[in-house]
């Protein structure tokens, strides 16, 4: 087992969890950069972790497959022998955005599976292992932190199931959170608003939410950025609430505010 606390993230190759693996690794924890695809992308931020100075690997996974799940928290506790932290970052959004008229039921089903089912399941697997390490004293306690988004309220016609796997994945956390309680190990939920990724890069995207943001949509008015979002975990990592679980922080410019 090696001395520093040990962030698993997935998702971690690209966006918002490239910035939660570089936060977190700025106070101190090593990390396991989780990615499915995009072997290249998974090296760089693997590149800029070790720049940073603390232990630090990838794992390939695709977290909606059992499988493939049991092998990434295998590899987690063979490679560090703890896990401190889980950020469930992984996300997708639809291959085509429909009118929920038309919902195709295979998209439905793959925005569900990674989006709302792996977290509940990785969870749970991840879970037992911090329960076990709490027990033989190995660590104190342990954080788990899901990445949701303002989808989780706002209705979008366009993009039920999206929405649906937020709303389902802040359901999650509250379950999780009272229920890990008495083992020491805190549950929270970030809520990011408009963030610049990958996911929010397609020229219709970038129109339509500019044109939202030149009327004023939120109080802080403009982009949020994927290190903000990391910010949010990295403070939770250092251990900032320990008196609080299930807790929801909102990083969205005051979206949730719904301002008149």
């Amino acid at each position: 087992m090696i001395e520093q606390k040990v962030a698993l993230v997935t998702g971690g190759s690209r966006g918002i969890g490239r910035a939660i693996c570089l936060e977190v690794a700025k106070v101190g924890h090593a990390v396991l950069i989780n990615f499915n695809e995009n072997r290249g992308a998974a090296e760089e931020v693997r590149e800029a972790v070790e720049k940073i100075g603390v232990p630090v690997d990838i794992c390939q996974a695709d977290v909606s497959a059992k499988s493939d799940r049991d092998l990434l928290v295998e590899y987690a506790m063979d490679r560090f022998g703890r896990i401190d932290l889980l950020v469930n970052s992984a996300g997708i959004a639809p291959k085509v955005r429909r009118d929920i008229l038309e919902t195709d039921e295979s998209g439905f089903d793959r925005i569900m599976n990674t989006n709302l089912r792996a977290p509940y399941f990785l969870t749970s697997r991840v879970a037992r292992e911090m329960i076990a390490l709490i027990r033989a004293k190995s660590i104190d306690s342990a954080s788990i932190v899901n990445i949701s988004s303002m989808r989780r309220y706002t209705a979008a016609g366009n993009y039920g199931e999206y929405c649906i796997s937020k709303a389902g994945l802040s359901m999650v956390t509250k379950l999780f959170a009272v229920r890990l309680a008495e083992f020491g190990i805190s549950v929270y939920e970030i809520s990011p608003g408009i963030i610049e990724t990958d996911m929010t890069s397609s020229d219709t995207v970038r129109e339509y939410y500019n044109g939202k943001l030149a009327k004023g949509m939120t109080p802080i008015n403009r982009w949020g950025k994927p290190e903000e979002v990391g910010l949010a975990v990295a403070a939770i990592a250092r251990g900032s609430f320990p008196f609080s679980t299930g807790a929801v922080f909102d990083v969205d410019g005051g979206w949730h505010l719904r301002h008149l």
